[in-house]
């Protein structure tokens, strides 16, 4: 006959379940280890013989759930069997990627409009492991094909679109087919525009990137990130780069995300129907130099935003005549919209890109790129748009 469990081990040990009951929800497996009835058990998943869950940091159900839905999400009508992984962040996920598909003497193609996060891991960390970066002008399909002739070294093409200040478009799938004809890998950060929007896989690309933190979660209450691709030959190489790295995402962030992502798609809409009004309104002042928001007809990437994005998304960016400190008058006027350094959020978001996110990029570059003192970035929220343009009028005036 079994002892009677005491009172103190009673406190500590986890009973099973008595029920059999479906939570409505998707549970938080809150734990950092599973336990096994046998060491057999144990033994066979470490092996990879049958499969299952012994340590969060290898896989947890809630993130693995979340992850795979994000991904049938990006492969939702491509036919494509789409995978996910989750991270700890957006930049983890960048660094997971180019970690376990490059080494060194390889070559990142990119652009130079990146987001300032992006270009200072390419040029501070992945050159430091002897990973070269180049910069392509991608709106000039001659130039990139003479780039892949006469630089063999070029393992990985990544960019985004549209570009993190100034919404700049890059048509994915004119890229991807030059990718392909040169037997290099493609990835696009799709934070911007989530696949409401645009699905890059669809259009040829290998990888797909996202800070979680921002739209796919909305709500600014956890950091993640993602990488999705559908390419079976890498999987378990990205699986155990992210393993032995350690930057998995927790439970808890995932299970937030998957709660935003519940509202993803009635969201995305209206920051897209909100944006256009406020470049409208903005397009119109006379103290803005510039709007850059793709959803405007006589923009410049208007045709390749609307061959490949469902809407127009809620970012965009204007330029006041002026320096930093004029621009930062205009922000500090504001009343209604909230200035933070990010973005993706249910309500509006200012930041000042010279000053916070591109700071530590090269100020000849920035500038080059119209990342100017005068550019003001906005996160354009779901709220009612006469109250959005009514704090941008009188911070203008």
């Amino acid at each position: 006959m079994a002892k009677k469990m005491t009172i103190q081990s009673l406190c500590v040990k986890e009973l099973p379940q008595s029920h059999d009951s479906k939570p409505h929800q998707l549970p938080i497996f809150s734990t950092s280890s599973f336990a096994f009835d046998h060491i057999q058990d144990s033994a066979e998943i470490f092996r990879g013989d049958k499969e299952g869950y012994v340590y969060s940091r290898y896989g947890n159900p809630t993130v693995d759930a979340v992850a795979q839905k994000i991904a049938d999400l990006e492969a939702y009508g491509t036919g494509l069997n789409a995978y996910g992984f989750l991270t700890s962040s957006g930049m983890s996920a960048i660094s997971i990627l180019m970690m376990s598909l490059l080494k060194s003497g390889d070559t990142i193609l990119t652009q130079q409009d990146l987001y300032g996060g992006t270009t200072e891991l390419f040029q501070k960390i992945l050159v430091n492991l002897g990973i070269k970066i180049q910069y392509c002008d991608f709106y000039n399909m001659d130039e990139l094909e003479s780039i892949l002739q006469s630089n063999r070294d070029i393992k990985m093409i990544y960019f985004e679109t549209p570009s993190n200040p100034t919404l700049r478009c890059i048509d994915i799938y004119a890229v991807a087919k030059v990718a392909r004809k040169y037997g290099i890998w493609s990835c696009v950060d799709n934070t911007f525009c989530t696949p409401v929007i645009q699905q890059p896989l669809g259009q040829g690309i290998d990888f797909v990137i996202h800070s979680t933190t921002k739209y796919l979660n909305g709500h600014g209450n956890s950091i993640a990130g993602i990488i999705v691709s559908h390419h079976e030959k890498v999987k378990n190489q990205i699986g155990a780069t992210l393993k032995l790295i350690g930057a998995t995402c927790n439970p808890w962030d995932a299970w937030l995300l998957n709660n935003g992502l519940k509202t993803l798609y009635l969201r995305m809409i209206s920051h897209s129907e909100n944006a256009g009004q406020l470049a409208a309104f903005l397009k119109e002042h006379p103290k803005v130099r510039r709007v850059n928001y793709n959803g405007l007809a006589d923009n410049k990437y208007h045709d390749i935003a609307t061959k490949q994005m469902k809407y127009y998304g809620g970012m965009l960016s204007f330029e006041i005549d002026g320096n930093t400190k004029e621009a930062f008058a205009v922000i500090n006027k504001l009343n209604y919209c909230t200035v933070a350094p990010t973005l993706g959020d249910v309500d509006t978001l200012i930041l000042h890109p010279a000053s916070s996110s591109h700071l530590r990029v090269d100020k000849s570059v920035r500038e080059a790129n119209g990342i100017t003192e005068g550019l003001i970035r906005v996160s354009v929220g779901i709220e009612a748009i006469e109250d959005i343009v009514h704090d941008f009028e009188q911070a203008l005036s």
